[in-house]
């Protein structure tokens, strides 16, 4: 736990890109330093690259409008021709998926198994059961992601009525498609912020480390709880402020716990995580939200870089886990 505390007011950073999926959204903190920005729309969220002034950018928006549209077509469960929508109409058996989706399920499976269940990508039946999700149709029965198989280019299922939501992972993937699409350009000091998910290469052209503020993730405020130090990292967030709705004093976010079937019920408002590649960051941090209260023992178990936010009565208490606490600015 860390004793500092101290308030970031959101006029002293400036935020990239639109709202966010994922709750509790990052922000960037630029400099005087010139830099451009590349911005754009993708996943009903908006995302921005920003450069070191006189970067060439020709084509690369374009690039990245269609990198991010091919995602979209193989992920996103709320387009019927998508391939995911289209493995989920399916039955048992095996289905040509293609070697991204599969290398992508694979890694929500292994993160699946690493958190005892927490991260589930079968859970989409149940985020639609509670008013967040299109997959109307099918089961999460208990550990049911144990019956997906991920292999070769096909993906198949050994029980009737198992569906994939890969949200969870999904737009990590795709962030991590974008650092490799510029760093194949040519560039090395960027910052990308994909719907408030966020990777850094190189340097600010200060000379600095890219900041990024972590928001406060209370409904009523909004100021920044802490600055993060971005160097050659992905961190990406996890909360319950946005994405939910309070009923009866409770509030029921899209971060479903698979042990109980409802939304999460605790204490933790967010949770940000750190890690080499966006698609990690993106998976640890639904699993660690999903944990709970136990979120903290199991990053600590698994040497995740990570930085609980608990409501406590009306402050925040603050858990660190990890080396998390090297990269606060």
């Amino acid at each position: 736990m860390r004793a500092r505390s101290r308030t970031i007011h959101r006029r002293d950073v400036l935020t990239l890109g639109a709202a966010a999926l994922l709750v509790a959204r990052p922000a960037v903190a630029l400099g005087a330093a010139p830099v451009v920005g590349l911005p754009g729309d993708a996943f009903g969220t908006g995302w921005r690259v920003t450069l070191p002034a006189g970067a060439d950018t020709s084509r690369l928006r374009a690039r990245l409008a269609a990198l991010l549209e091919d995602v979209d077509l193989s992920f996103s469960p709320w387009r019927a021709d998508s391939t995911i929508a289209r493995f989920n109409a399916g039955g048992e058996g095996r289905f040509a998926a293609g070697a991204e989706i599969v290398e992508v399920t694979r890694a929500a499976l292994r993160i699946a198994e690493a958190s005892g269940g927490r991260f589930d990508p079968t859970v989409g039946p149940l985020v639609a059961r509670w008013g967040f999700g299109p997959i109307r149709k099918g089961e999460t029965p208990p550990d049911g992601w144990r019956q997906i198989r991920a292999e070769g280019d096909s993906l198949s299922r050994r029980k009737g009525g198992l569906t994939l939501d890969l949200c969870g992972i999904a737009k990590g993937h795709a962030l991590d498609r974008m650092v490799a699409l510029l760093e194949e350009a040519g560039h090395g000091d960027f910052l990308i912020d994909l719907g408030g998910e966020l990777a850094a290469r190189g340097r600010h052209p200060s000379g600095r480390d890219w900041h990024v503020g972590i928001e406060d993730p209370r409904p009523d405020t909004d100021d920044m709880a802490d600055v993060l130090r971005l160097a050659d990292m992905a961190v990406a967030t996890s909360g319950d402020r946005a994405n939910s709705y309070a009923v009866g004093g409770r509030r029921y976010s899209h971060i479903i716990d698979p042990a109980t079937g409802e939304p999460v019920a605790s204490a933790l408002a967010s949770v940000a995580v750190l890690m080499p590649t966006a698609r990690e960051a993106d998976g640890w941090a639904t699993a660690l939200m999903a944990a709970g209260e136990g979120g903290p023992e199991l990053a600590t178990g698994l040497g995740i870089p990570a930085l609980f936010l608990f409501r406590d009565g009306e402050r925040l208490r603050r858990v660190a886990t990890g080396t998390f606490e090297r990269h606060l600015a």
